[in-house]
């Protein structure tokens, strides 16, 4: 039963990356950690950094280069372009959870 809610949790990171980006700016392993503690699974980063390069490519988010302890790591934020995404991606989901727990009200 856990590899089955594994599996459907595994479709929800790409949308979650989006959200946990308008709560602060954040690095990949510092994505890769909250990511952990709110679906339970680990992300990796062999999945992680080839979608931050293709939201910033696409104007989602934008990256800044910020020396740390001696070592330059990039954070990232949302761009207007992705606050815009990630508000019609929480119209979709409103949607679809509101059909949902009717259904199960029912």
């Amino acid at each position: 039963m856990a590899d089955v809610i594994e599996s459907f949790l595994r479709g929800l990171e790409r949308p979650l990356i989006l959200w946990l980006l308008s709560k602060k700016p954040s690095h990949g392993y510092g994505l890769i950690k909250e990511l952990r503690d709110y679906m339970g699974i680990r992300v990796k980063p062999s999945m992680l950094y080839p979608f931050l390069h293709n939201l910033e490519a696409a104007g989602f988010i934008a990256g800044r280069w910020i020396k740390e302890d001696g070592r330059n790591i990039k954070y990232y934020h949302l761009t207007s372009k992705g606050e815009n995404l990630l508000r019609d991606m929480r119209d979709f989901f409103k949607k679809i959870l509101k059909e949902m727990i009717s259904d199960f009200i029912q």
